[in-house]
C-alpha cells in the first residue's frame, strides 16, 4: 500500500494542528467563519472548528439600519470562547466589528485622515455617530459653525467627520463635523473676503438669530448683525425685526482680514437722526415721548424713533430721594420732558421730569416769606435739630441753635417726639439747595435783648440782681436770676471782699443772694455775676455820698450812716447825732479809716 495514500496518525494530528493555526482559532482573537443557516433570530457560523457558534441575527445589524447577511455570506466574528458548556462556539459579531473599526480608526485618527458615518441617535449633550461598526459621540458644539435648531436633515445620512480623540481602553471616540466644515469654509471665506470691502452694500440672508444679533450669510461666508446696528431705535430683541431665511440688505461695517471676521450693519442705510440734533431739541425745551426702559439710574424716553434721552433719577422728582424710578414712570408710558442737555458727540441726550412742575420749593418760598409763622409735624431727629414736614411736601429743619434761647440744643430737642405737631417762625428758603430754616426759639422775644434795655432792675451791665443758689460745689455757687431763664456761675474769688468768707460753703442751695452784673455779652450769650463786685460797688457809693476818710469818719460810720438813711430815708425826724462823741474817736480810727477806704476804692 502507498504510504502516501493512508496518511499516518502522526500526520493526522499535523493536519488539524496546521488548520488551527491557519484559521488563528485563539480565543480572543477575530477569525473568519460562513453563514451556513439561519434558526429564526439566530444565524449558524462555521468557523472551521468540529462544532459551529450560533450569532444573533441583531448583531449583523449596523447602528444605522443596514438589512441582515444570508446564508452562504462570509462573516468576521470574535472568538470568544472555543467551546462552552453546550458545546458550541461562543462567538461576536458586533465585537469583531468593534475591532476591525477601532483599528482602522485609530490608523486614520493617527494620520489625520477624515471619517466617514452616520448620526443615528440623539443623547444628552450631543449625538452618536456609526462609524462601521464603531460607536462615537458627537458634541452639539461640534455639529456646525453655526447652532443647528433642526438636527433632522443630518440624520442617517452619511457624512464626513474628524476624530477628536479616541481612548481604546474605555471605549470612546469624540468626533466633529465642525472641523470639516470649518476646513471647507476657510478656503470659501478666504475668497470671498478678499472681494469684499468696507462700506460694500450686499444682500444676505439671516441663516441664525440670538439676543445680541443675526449671523446674515453672505453667500459662503457669515457676517455679525449687531442688535445695536439694526436699527437708530432701540431694538430689544434682533427677533422683534428679523426672522430667519429672511433676505435683508446690509452694509459691511468692518472686515477683520486675520479673523475673517465680518460687522454688518442696516441702519447705517439710513439718514442718521442725531445729525442736527442742537437744533431740533434746544435746551428748556418741553417735549413729550415715550418711556422705552427703565433702570436703577433712571429712564430712557424715546423722542423720536432713533432718538432717546435719559431721565436720571435726581431728575424725576423735587422731594422724593432714594427710590426706583419705576414708581414714577412706567414702560410705554407718555411724558412730558424738559430738555436738560444735548451733547452730539457721545450722542446723549439729558432730560429732567420735575422740571415740567412746580418746584416745590419756590412754591413755599412764595407763600410763606421769612418770618412767616407755619406749622408741621415732626418727621425726624437728628443730632443737628428737627426736621419738620411743611406744605408743597417739603421739610424745613429747625438747628439746635434755633430750639430755645438760654437751652442748650441738646437739652432743648429732648422736649420734642416724633410726630409732635410744632410752631416755628420761618428764617430762610434757599432753592438752590432746596432747604428750608426754621426756628422755633424766635417764637418768643431774646432774653438778652430785653435784658439789655430794660431800665431799673433789668438785666444789665452793673445791675444788681437777686439770684437763688441751685448748686453749690468747690469752685464756687451756680445760681439763677430771679424772674428770668438765665443761670450763672459765680467764682470763689467773687463770693465775697473778705477772703475769709470766699467759702462756697457758707450757701445753701435755694439761698438768696444778691449780686452785681460784670458781663452781659449777647453775642456769646455769656453773663457773669459777683457777689465782691456788689460789696464794693456799695462801698464806693456809700463814701461818695456820706463821706470819705479824709474828713475823719471811719468806714464804719459811713457804712453805718448809709444803712441808716436806708432805714429812716422816708421820716421827717432824724435822731440827734454826738458830734463831740464823733470828734473823740475819729483821731483813734483815723488810720484804720484811711485802710478800709482804700480798699473801698
Amino acid at each position: 500500500m502507498n504510504e502516501s495514500l493512508n496518511p499516518t496518525r502522526d500526520d493526522f494530528a499535523a493536519m488539524l494542528e496546521a488548520s488551527f493555526d491557519d484559521n488563528s482559532m485563539t480565543e480572543g482573537s477575530v477569525v473568519k467563519g460562513t453563514i451556513v443557516a439561519i434558526e429564526k433570530d439566530l444565524a449558524v457560523v462555521d468557523v472551521g472548528l468540529k462544532t459551529e457558534g450560533r450569532i444573533p441575527l441583531k448583531e449583523f445589524d449596523s447602528p444605522s439600519g443596514d438589512a441582515p447577511v444570508a446564508v452562504g455570506d462570509v462573516v468576521e466574528v470574535y472568538l470568544e470562547r472555543v467551546e462552552n458548556a453546550l458545546g458550541e462556539a461562543m462567538l461576536s459579531r458586533e465585537k469583531a466589528r468593534r475591532e476591525e473599526s477601532w483599528v482602522r480608526l485609530e490608523e486614520k485618527f493617527n494620520d489625520g485622515e477624515k471619517v466617514d458615518g452616520q448620526i443615528f441617535n440623539l443623547v444628552k449633550g450631543g449625538y452618536t455617530v456609526d462609524l462601521d461598526g464603531a460607536v462615537a459621540f458627537l458634541p452639539r458644539s461640534q455639529v456646525d459653525v453655526r447652532p443647528v435648531r433642526d438636527i433632522a436633515p443630518l440624520m442617517n445620512t452619511p457624512q464626513q467627520f474628524q476624530i477628536l480623540k479616541m481612548d481604546r481602553r474605555r471605549g470612546n471616540i469624540v468626533v466633529s463635523r465642525r472641523a470639516i466644515l470649518e476646513e471647507s469654509y476657510a478656503e470659501k471665506r478666504q475668497e470671498l473676503v478678499q472681494s469684499l470691502k468696507d462700506g460694500q452694500v450686499i444682500d444676505g440672508v439671516v441663516k441664525n438669530i440670538t439676543d445680541y444679533g443675526a449671523f446674515v450669510d453672505l453667500g459662503g461666508i457669515d457676517g455679525l448683525l449687531h442688535v445695536t446696528d439694526i436699527a437708530w431705535r432701540r431694538i430689544n430683541h434682533p427677533g422683534d425685526v428679523l426672522t430667519v431665511g429672511q433676505t435683508a440688505k446690509v452694509q459691511i461695517i468692518k472686515i477683520n482680514p486675520e479673523t475673517h471676521r465680518i460687522s454688518l450693519g442696516m441702519k447705517q442705510l439710513e439718514a442718521d437722526p442725531w445729525d442736527g440734533i442742537d437744533a431740533k431739541y434746544p435746551l428748556n425745551t418741553k417735549i413729550k415721548g415715550r418711556v422705552t426702559n427703565i433702570t436703577d439710574y433712571g429712564a430712557f424716553v424715546e423722542l423720536e424713533p432713533g432718538i432717546e434721552g435719559l431721565i436720571h433719577v435726581s431728575e424725576m422728582s423735587w422731594t422724593k430721594k432714594n427710590f426706583y424710578p419705576g414708581k414714577i414712570v412706567s414702560t410705554s408710558q407718555e411724558v412730558e420732558v424738559m430738555v436738560l442737555d444735548v451733547d452730539p458727540q457721545k450722542r446723549r441726550i439729558s432730560l429732567g421730569l420735575k422740571q415740567t412742575m412746580d418746584n416745590p420749593w419756590e412754591s413755599f418760598e412764595g407763600l410763606y416769606p421769612k418770618g412767616t409763622i407755619i406749622e408741621g409735624e415732626i418727621k425726624n431727629k437728628t443730632e443737628f435739630g428737627l426736621f419738620i414736614g411743611l406744605d408743597g411736601d417739603v421739610d424745613g429743619m429747625a438747628h439746635l441753635s434755633d430750639l430755645d434761647w438760654t437751652m442748650s440744643g441738646e437739652e432743648a430737642i429732648e422736649r420734642y417726639n416724633k410726630g409732635d405737631m410744632v410752631k416755628a417762625v420761618v428764617l430762610e428758603v434757599d432753592t438752590s439747595k432746596e432747604r428750608i430754616s426754621l426756628g422755633i426759639k424766635q417764637l418768643g422775644d431774646d432774653p438778652m435783648d430785653s435784658g439789655e434795655t430794660s431800665d431799673g432792675g433789668g438785666i444789665r451791665r452793673n445791675a444788681t440782681v437777686t439770684c437763688e443758689v441751685i448748686q453749690v460745689n468747690d469752685g464756687g455757687i451756680e445760681v439763677k436770676i430771679a424772674d428770668t431763664e438765665f443761670t450763672a456761675f459765680i467764682r470763689r474769688s467773687d463770693l465775697s471782699r473778705e477772703r475769709s468768707e470766699q467759702r462756697p460753703d457758707r450757701f445753701q442751695v435755694g439761698q438768696k443772694v444778691d449780686a452785681r452784673v460784670t458781663q452781659f455779652d449777647k453775642k456769646s450769650r455769656k453773663i457773669s455775676v459777683s457777689i465782691k463786685a456788689l460789696e464794693i460797688a456799695d462801698e464806693k457809693e456809700a463814701v461818695a455820698q456820706y463821706g470819705s476818710v479824709d474828713s475823719g469818719a471811719s468806714l464804719g460810720d459811713i457804712l453805718g450812716a448809709a444803712l441808716n438813711q436806708a432805714h429812716d430815708g422816708d421820716s421827717e425826724e432824724q435822731p440827734e447825732e454826738a458830734p463831740a462823741a464823733e470828734e473823740d474817736t475819729a483821731s483813734e480810727e483815723a488810720a484804720q479809716d484811711n485802710e478800709d477806704g482804700k480798699d473801698a476804692d
